[in-house]
């Protein structure tokens, strides 16, 4: 789309990569332990999941989840079939879940490693969703945070 003869980019929805149906599994997997969060959250958060996993599987550098999108991703994962055949559909292999392997510091350390995903799924052109990274400070210019000159983590 053009504006004024410029080219407006748009991020694309990452709850577009899941199936309404495998996605409801994940959400009746995800709300049983957490009854408390609003319906169009969940939503979301499935979303920022799809996008983080999407960003895993074509990342050649280790990525790490906010504790939030790691919760829907065990949500995910407890449905084994729907999991594995949503991985390999998409990406031809499985992206393995290691809970607390690369938060290590010998890896990067939890905060690098979520920040590189937030650039991960940018750079991708998926919609970020800010609350559910509450512990990267984006850059003020915009939400891309594509380690451009005020980005908090350029050159990391």
């Amino acid at each position: 789309m053009s504006v004024n003869g410029t080219v407006e980019l748009t991020a694309t929805d990452p709850r577009d990569l899941i199936s309404p149906e495998v996605r409801e599994l994940i959400l009746t997997t995800y709300r049983a332990n957490h009854p408390d969060v609003p319906e169009a959250r969940t939503e979301l958060g499935v979303g920022q999941m799809a996008a983080f996993l999407t960003a895993c599987a074509t990342s050649d550098r280790p990525l790490s989840p906010s504790p939030e999108v790691d919760d829907y991703w065990h949500a995910f994962v407890l449905n084994t079939e729907a999991y594995m055949d949503w991985c390999t559909a998409g990406f031809g292999k499985m992206v393995h879940h290691k809970p607390g392997y690369l938060d290590r510091e010998e890896h990067g350390g939890g905060k690098v490693l979520r920040a590189r995903a937030i650039d991960a799924i940018t750079e991708l052109g998926f919609l970020l969703e800010p609350d559910f990274w509450p512990e990267i400070e984006l850059a003020d210019c915009s939400q891309c945070h594509a380690n451009c000159h005020d980005s908090p983590f350029a050159g990391k």
